[in-house]
């Protein structure tokens, strides 16, 4: 059975520092490319971050470039987020997401397992 569960998320006040922690277990996670979603109310959920199996490609939706930063532990099955400087805007519940294949960042249509979420509240 595949498991994916994130942590890490909280309040928060602006200029402050959070750092997101998925881990997946059932499935073999170092042959899937993985990604954070977030999706705010009344908003679609969208890419934020994204990095291949392999560590050699990574992605970072422009409002968050140089202030996030993705990483991943293979060998302990884990995705992290690095997320500083943050900012109200960045409210939202992320989400860990696991696509098999060759594509950086899919449409959330392409993703294969999600976590459930979890919650960033950045208060002004």
């Amino acid at each position: 059975q595949v498991q994916v569960v994130e942590s890490g998320g909280g309040l928060v006040q602006a200029g402050g520092s959070l750092r997101l922690s998925c881990t997946a277990s059932g499935l073999n996670f170092a042959v899937y490319n993985v990604a954070w979603f977030r999706q705010a109310p009344g908003k679609e959920r969208e890419a934020v971050s994204c990095i291949t199996w392999s560590d050699s490609r990574s992605y970072y939706a422009e409002d968050v470039k140089g202030r996030f930063a993705i990483s991943r532990d293979n060998a302990k099955k884990t995705l992290y987020l690095q997320m500083n400087s943050l900012k109200p805007e960045d409210t939202a519940m992320y989400y860990c997401a696991l696509t098999g294949g060759y594509i950086l960042c899919p449409s959330t249509t392409r993703v294969n397992y999600w976590g459930q979420g979890t919650q960033v509240t950045v208060s002004s």
